[in-house]
């Protein structure tokens, strides 16, 4: 055995040679990795050795680039194509033995192999996609000629990893095997050793066309998926330009291909998309750190979780953690409410295509139905789901701490109420935290995790952990009206309301929002949850625009007329002439002089009045970092991850724009138009609100 670099040690067994790589934790394609490699294979050849086989330590083949450095100017040592072209071009079989993953340029280092043997339990896949790229190292040729173009062309668009069946399916791999990573090194030497009797040719994955000669020519086919995926794709120029790659392996030489690649990936990697979602992977990962809380800091053991309501919000969180094996309790008023709430609970399953019908009924035997809060008595953590009412929670949280056990956490999934007042009726305030779930609770990935004044290290450290176990993205937060979400949220809406009323239509303010990247805007948003949502006839005089529609009967889609009048079967959205007449009407009134608004107008006026109160939440320490901002508003409210965030994106239109900006639009008065001391220091100062960190 020798070292060939810190990371990868040259072993010889029989006429064989190992080039082994040991990079912990996922040996990611370090500099070090892909010297290592490219030396350890010239050795050796060097030797004598007859075959290759190349493997990893450790829980994984080779994981991936390795992204700290990317951007950072030449690569040091090494080269990937280098270390491919060792490989490809070897004079004896090289044999990929793959374990755990390998994905992206790891996938695209066994590509370069003549065969790849594979444990029955690895994944495989071309994620770069989610980083707003494209495989830069060949993938985007090599992958269609070994599994055909369709199969490469969803791989690669989606980012998905496929496991060992799909990959020996499609050619990907040569031969499987099962057990450990014993198991597969025995396996690679000895399909190394029949490579060697059987004289078996050495096949370059590049050299074949076989498998695209049918796509060649065919525009029908590309044209069929790129509708097939526009939906999910909407505003991204990644999944795009890896369609127009596998075009260029379908039509173009080997060479050729690799130039359109190699374009088009520096094409992305230069631009804004990839660097908004490169900062966003990061951001994701940084979210779960939270300063001052040690890693060893003891959680509770979360073994039996209670959550009071059945409701939409109370059934999507008992799945959460009914999904990963936790039972839970739910709690309702009477037997009545939490029928219709568990009924619910199974359609969603049964609906969800992702799991079985024995699936679906392990899942439901997790959740057991009660109608006595007694029940929470030997529950780890309880979780509160009831209306958006002070003295209810209070009340609630009176009876809970009567209820739990020493040490149980007491969470209320309140989407903007004082976490503090809640937790000051109960003698135990430092097991007390808000966990603001987003519906529907079983889908959306955002976790607010707040923090009151007094919840101790353990239990925020809990409800973080928990978070991540249920397989939320979890931010923590701090105590103020709405949060950080709904808070910023919330004046983007006083602006859209106001908007309206001076010339702009619903239908305009929604769609300037949507071609920005948002899965819808404001008004349907309002239709979506419904116009009457908390609204109260008999209380109702006429006096908001809200109002007048609500009396108007409009509720939004569950009636077909709110903002828009909607299809019965279809539920196509129409801008509704009516709903115009009464926003004039209503303007008029108020002497509102009306005028046409443009779409850059209405883009500013929703959105830096949100990048002003996301100034003003770092300002306050109500949020961590910057990018905690950034985290909550791409999981929890739809901003495109390829704008990375309110905080990135402001960043990257410029500080200083949009501090004038803001002083320009202050004549309109409002608060939300007061403009951050934060925001104006950092323009000043040339900094960064995604950088910025409390």
């Amino acid at each position: 055995m020798a070292a060939v670099t810190e990371s990868v040690r040259l072993e010889t067994e029989g006429d064989i040679a190992l080039v082994v790589v040991d990079n912990p934790p996922v040996n990611a394609l370090s500099w070090h990795v892909r010297q290592g490699l490219f030396d350890g294979i010239n050795q050796a050849v060097a030797g004598g050795a007859k075959a290759i086989v190349v493997m990893c330590d450790g829980r994984t083949f080779i994981a991936g680039a390795d992204i700290s450095e990317f951007g950072g100017g030449a690569p040091q040592a090494a080269g990937l194509p280098e270390v491919q072209a060792a490989m490809e071009n070897a004079p004896v079989p090289v044999i990929a033995a793959i374990h755990g993953t390998a994905l992206g340029g790891g996938l695209e280092v066994a590509l370069c192999a003549h065969y790849r043997v594979a444990l029955g339990s690895a994944k495989f896949g071309l994620p770069e996609v989610n980083l707003g790229l494209l495989p830069g190292a060949g993938g985007t040729q090599r992958l269609p000629r070994l599994t055909g173009v369709p199969k490469a062309l969803e791989m690669m668009t989606s980012g998905r990893h496929i496991g060992t069946d799909e990959a020996l399916e499609c050619g990907l791999v040569d031969e499987l095997a099962h057990g450990d990573l014993s198991a597969l090194r025995t396996a690679a030497i000895g399909f190394a050793n029949r490579a060697i009797a059987e004289n078996m040719p050495l096949l370059r994955v590049r050299d074949r066309n076989d498998k695209v000669e049918a796509a060649k020519g065919d525009t029908e086919l590309f044209a069929k998926f790129r509708k097939s995926i526009a939906r999910k794709t909407r505003g991204f120029l990644a999944p795009e330009y890896n369609v127009q790659c596998v075009e260029a392996a379908a039509n173009l030489s080997f060479e050729e291909g690799l130039k359109v690649e190699r374009k088009l990936f520096l094409e992305l990697m230069t631009g804004p998309q990839s660097q908004a979602q490169r900062y966003y992977f990061f951001a994701e990962r940084a979210a779960n750190k939270v300063p001052g809380i040690d890693k060893d800091t003891p959680l509770v053991d979360i073994q039996k979780c209670g959550v009071l309501g059945a409701g939409t919000m109370g059934g999507g969180i008992a799945m959460n953690f009914a999904n990963v094996g936790i039972p839970v309790t739910i709690v309702e008023r009477d037997q009545e409410a939490l029928d219709r709430g568990l009924a619910v609970v199974r359609k969603n399953y049964e609906r969800s295509r992702s799991i079985t019908p024995e699936m679906v009924e392990q899942r439901m035997a997790m959740i057991t139905g009660s109608t006595d809060k007694a029940d929470f008595a030997d529950c780890d953590i309880v979780i509160e789901a009831v209306f958006e009412d002070m003295e209810l929670k209070k009340t609630i949280f009176r009876e809970l701490d009567q209820i739990c056990k020493p040490g149980a956490i007491m969470a209320s999934n309140t989407s903007a109420l004082d976490v503090n007042e809640i937790a000051s009726v109960t003698s135990r305030p430092e097991s007390v935290i808000g966990m603001h779930f987003f519906s529907p609770a079983n889908v959306m990935k955002l976790l607010e995790v707040v923090r009151g004044d007094k919840s101790s290290d353990t239990t925020v450290a809990t409800a973080m952990s928990i978070g991540k176990r249920i397989g939320k993205i979890a931010a923590l937060v701090g105590v103020c009206h709405g949060f950080v979400g709904n808070r910023m949220l919330f004046m983007r809406r006083i602006e859209a309301d106001r908007i309206i009323l001076e010339g702009a239509t619903p239908a305009q303010v929604d769609r300037v929002l949507f071609d920005f990247g948002f899965p819808m805007g404001p008004f349907a948003m309002s239709d979506l949850a419904g116009l009457d949502i908390g609204w109260k006839a008999e209380n109702s005089k006429g006096e908001t625009l809200r109002d007048l529609m609500c009396e108007s009967g409009r509720r939004g889609q569950k009636n077909g007329r709110g903002y828009y009048t909607y299809d019965s079967e279809t539920r196509a959205a129409t801008p509704d002439p009516e709903v115009e007449q009464i926003i004039k009407d209503f303007a008029t009134g108020k002497g509102i002089e009306q005028r046409e608004v443009s779409d850059q107008e209405v883009l500013e006026r929703c959105l830096y009045p949100m990048v002003n109160e996301g100034a003003k939440i770092l300002e306050e320490g109500i949020a961590i970092r910057g990018s905690d901002v950034d985290v909550v508003w791409v999981n929890g409210y739809g901003w495109p991850v390829y704008r990375g965030g309110p905080m990135h994106w402001a960043d990257s239109v410029g500080l200083t724009e949009i501090v004038e900006k803001i002083k320009g639009y202050s004549a309109l008065g409002g608060r939300h138009w007061e403009l951050s001391p934060l925001l104006e220091r950092l323009a000043a100062e040339g900094g960064k609100l995604s950088n910025y960190s409390n």
